[in-house]
């Protein structure tokens, strides 16, 4: 099994090390909360220091409001942890209930947001946000993995971040070897998840095994027709052809050496020796 094959069965395979969706999971760190954003369904935990009576634990309504005691209706969705302490406290000292409100919020379940995995997985569709730390590949595993031998390496999250529009295209056997384990992100709710197809060239002629092949990083044409067998007793080196479209869209006929690196869409001929 070559590397690229290894970083797919790894991912995988995490659905056997992670937690499973339907399990409960305990408060997320204040690190991954600052990155969560609250939604509809959440669970949070209040507490105003020396103020027993206003600690609560509650969940956010479907439009992300909570009532409070005194204050009454707070919209919290959208908000991070530490914004909806400030809501609270603001509430409070405005309404001179408390002079110097202290609050702390802590998320308990993530419940109201919610990422789609779209693409080259087992089980594409639409999943929660378990805790505020969720990272992609927890978010592929609960997927089941991607699809080996048809995902491609590339994966791309598109989302919104601060107001923004958000795009990153992701690595993901780089991620899983530690090469790029930063790359590992995040996700908020909202957040698309797209495992592209792996490219592809296709061979036919004189060779072993015709019919389509997965582009491997930096497959040359030697590994290319290898991975096709190889070519049969009548086939020939000095009749092989690529046809690769250009930037133009032309369909152009190269004559390549062994080492010319593939590029995806290309579709090799081999020739019938003439001897």
């Amino acid at each position: 099994m070559n590397k690229l094959s290894t970083s797919l069965l790894l991912a995988s395979l995490l659905v056997g090390t992670l937690p499973h969706p339907a399990q409960a999971l305990t408060p997320t760190s204040e690190a991954s909360q600052a990155e969560y954003r609250l939604g509809g369904g959440d669970v949070i935990r209040i507490s105003v220091y020396q103020s027993q009576d206003l600690s609560l634990e509650t969940r956010l309504s479907e439009t992300g409001v909570i009532s409070f005691p005194l204050v009454g209706a707070l919209m919290l969705g959208g908000r991070t942890v530490a914004e909806a302490e400030q809501v609270i406290a603001s509430a409070l000292k405005k309404g001179e209930f408390l002079k110097n409100p202290q609050v702390n919020v802590v998320l308990m379940q993530a419940r109201g947001s919610q990422v789609s995995v779209l693409g080259q997985v087992n089980k594409p569709g639409r999943f929660a946000l378990e805790n505020g730390g969720t990272k992609l590949s927890d978010v592929l595993a609960l997927a089941g993995g991607v699809l080996l031998n048809q995902a491609s390496d590339d994966v791309v999250v598109v989302g919104t971040r601060d107001g923004q529009a958000f795009r990153k295209v992701i690595n993901l056997p780089e991620v899983l070897d530690g090469r790029q384990r930063y790359d590992d992100i995040v996700l908020q709710g909202g957040d698309v998840v797209y495992v592209e197809r792996a490219p592809v060239v296709y061979i036919y002629g004189e060779v072993q095994r015709p019919g389509q092949l997965r582009l491997e990083r930096g497959m040359t044409l030697l590994q290319g027709l290898a991975a096709g067998g190889g070519l049969t007793q009548r086939g020939t080196e000095r009749g092989i052809r690529i046809h690769r479209r250009n930037e133009a869209g032309e369909v152009e006929e190269i004559q390549p050496s062994m080492t010319e690196v593939m590029r995806a869409g290309d579709v090799i001929f081999v020739r019938e020796s003439l001897f």
